[in-house]
C-alpha cells in the first residue's frame, strides 16, 4: 500500500494541510496513521465529507435579556 503525506494529500482534495491534520486527529481517514510526528495517509482513502453545518439548522436569536442563544429550527 502506498502512502502520501498530509501536504500531498492536502493539494490533491483541495483544503488545507491543518484541515486534513484534524480530519487524522480525529479519526475521520480511514487507514490513516501516525508515525512519529508525522501522518500518513494512503494514497487511495477517500476525502471524508464535511460534517459541518450548512443548512442553517441552528440558528442564533436572542432572548428577552438580549443574550444570544441557540435555537433549533424548526421545520
Amino acid at each position: 500500500m502506498e502512502y502520501v503525506s498530509i501536504k500531498q494529500i492536502s493539494e490533491k482534495w483541495g483544503i488545507c494541510a491543518r484541515r486534513v491534520q484534524t480530519l487524522c486527529t480525529e479519526g475521520r481517514i480511514e487507514g490513516a496513521q501516525r508515525v512519529g510526528h508525522q501522518w500518513i495517509i494512503p494514497a487511495d482513502a477517500p476525502k471524508p465529507k464535511d460534517a459541518r453545518i450548512k443548512s442553517g439548522k441552528y440558528i442564533k436569536s436572542k432572548n428577552e435579556n438580549g443574550e444570544d442563544i441557540d435555537e433549533q429550527k424548526t421545520i
